[in-house]
């Protein structure tokens, strides 16, 4: 049965849940570091949120974890490359607080708009200042959206209910997407020019760092109003401050600071600026629900392979997995049988798939192969930390789909790029479910990939089977399954003997000392 620990406190409904499901779960929170790490090593999997941080010395000690599960979006607290490195898969639940993220934007806009914060401290101190507050109209005015993924298109909904223009910046925004949402795509200087308010909702990377910086900013209409329910970052926060003192930004609201908790910042004071401390998740709506999402998520992974809001793997639908399983395992066996033979002559990998596995979800499949090929480098590679491994070492990795017929109903095939040229392996199902090797390097062969097997190229001609019987029958080593195939008459010929145990590196020199024998090695398949 699987274990999870839940870290950090969450809706009891989550761990309800989990033992629903028949997995195993304890709720211990608030431990220190070193406390968790001293219990990590029990669990399979780990739900948190915000307050667990999960680091490499903690995931060091986690033995067995193979899946974090963050109830929200952001996963600062996780070092993601470092449960890469360790096969630990990393999910988020980014859709489970997008609206109460969105309606705290709208929000803050509002509150920007007519000074609700500043009108409501004077009134509450007797001072009635009726006329000391001249607000805004959002009717009819420009709302500049710096990303338009999920929480940004629910923002853009929501501006364009409330009778405003939006123009949206995101470069994955297509044109037809952007008709759909009903807003105008423009480049980040138009929009920074056109915009009455612009609100944030992109995540933090190398490349939206300070996108409100202090040049971006100078090239804002004057008056602007500034929102950012985001990550903090993204407004470069001592050039707002000189931009609200001067006067041309008209006000600003953030929820989200570069460092947090916002302790200090030179904001705090300025008039015409507003400030929340990070409450754009924080309703009982959005907290139910990632607490429900997260433990749904690392269920069906845990139970049944689904992988969902993944960040360091392809997602897999758990009604996905029970039909790639048995293409993952064959794709799997073919990447450990070319990674075997090959080893570290491999300079680049390309997995093609044909038939009813183009249909498929290729990733998975992809990730396979590598698991199997990087075994050779790992005893501890899965799909998981498996395209990371390759990626360290240099390999190219392509994939390719084909839509058309071949001889097989579904095939996989294996091509990897070596100084000596392109080498191949391909493999089918049979009865849609059991692996079967039909290619060996341009030698058309049958054969199952199971346990300790002997692979010997060797010149074609008679006796030879009868030679090699013998020296393994002397031997002791009794023969499992035989496949054959050759080139041509007289030609170069493969056999793949599975037996029924390993092999001794004496009875391998003695194979290697029979007549026309080429090469000789022992595989082994799980």
């Amino acid at each position: 049965m699987p274990k999870v620990l839940i870290s950090d406190k969450m809706d009891p409904r989550a761990a309800a849940i989990f033992r629903e499901r028949g997995i195993e779960v304890d709720e211990i929170t608030g431990q220190t570091p070193e406390e968790l790490k001293a219990i990590i090593g029990q669990y399979d999997g780990l739900a948190i949120r915000s307050s667990t941080k999960v680091t490499k010395d903690i995931l060091d000690a986690a033995t067995n974890l193979k899946v974090i599960g963050r109830a929200g979006i952001g996963v600062d607290n996780v070092d993601i490359p470092a449960a890469s490195a360790k096969g630990v898969i990393v999910m988020n639940t980014p859709f489970g607080n997008s609206i109460t993220t969105a309606e705290h934007a709208i929000a803050l806009m509002f509150a920007l708009a007519r000074q609700l914060p500043e009108a409501n401290a004077q009134t509450q101190q007797g001072l009635w200042p009726k006329n000391g507050f001249m607000g805004v109209e959002v009717t009819g005015k420009t709302l500049g959206l710096i990303g338009a993924g999920n929480i940004g298109s629910i923002v853009a909904s929501r501006a364009l209910g409330l009778k405003m223009k939006v123009v949206a910046f995101d470069p994955f925004l297509t044109p037809e997407r952007a008709v759909e949402m009903g807003v105008e795509k423009a480049d980040l200087d138009t929009l920074l020019a056109k915009a009455d308010f612009i609100t944030l909702h992109t995540p933090l990377t190398d490349q939206t760092r300070n996108i409100l910086s202090k040049e971006n900013l100078a090239k804002t209409k004057k008056g602007v109003r500034i929102i950012n329910c985001a990550r903090g970052g993204l407004v470069d926060e001592a050039a707002l401050k000189e931009a609200l003192d001067s006067g041309h930004v008209a006000g600003a609201a953030l929820d989200v600071f570069a460092t947090e908790p916002a302790k200090e910042s030179p904001l705090f004071g300025t008039p015409n600026f507003i400030c929340t401390p990070h409450l754009g998740a924080s309703t009982d709506e959005a907290q139910v629900n990632v607490a429900l999402q997260v433990a749904e998520q690392l269920s069906d992974y845990l139970l049944d392979g689904g992988i969902t809001n993944a960040l360091n793997v392809p997602s897999l639908s758990a009604e996905e997995a029970p039909k790639l399983k048995p293409y993952m395992a064959l794709a799997e066996e073919l990447g450990s049988l070319v990674g075997q033979l090959e080893g570290d002559k491999i300079q680049g990998v390309s997995v093609e798939v044909e038939g009813h596995a183009a249909e498929l979800n290729q990733k998975p499949i992809t990730a396979a192969v590598l698991a199997g090929l990087m075994r050779v480098y790992s005893d501890t590679v899965n799909m998981v930390n498996a395209p990371f491994l390759a990626k360290e070492r240099g390999l190219d990795v392509r994939e390719v789909r084909h839509d058309r017929e071949g001889d097989y109903q579904t095939l996989v095939r294996v091509t990897v790029k070596t100084e000596a040229g392109d080498k191949s392996v391909a493999g089918t199902l049979f009865g849609n479910a059991q692996p079967r090797l039909v290619e060996l390097f341009g030698i058309k062969v049958e054969a199952d990939l199971a346990g300790h097997m002997l692979y010997i190229v060797n010149q074609d001609a008679p006796g030879f089977i009868g030679r090699l019987g013998s020296t393994l029958g002397e031997a002791n080593v009794n023969i499992g399954t035989f496949h054959l195939g050759r080139r041509n008459q007289g030609g170069e010929a493969v056999l793949l003997l599975s037996v029924d145990g390993a092999v001794s590196e004496e009875v391998l020199a003695d194979i290697c000392k029979l007549t026309g024998v080429k090469t000789v090695k022992l595989l082994r398949f799980a």
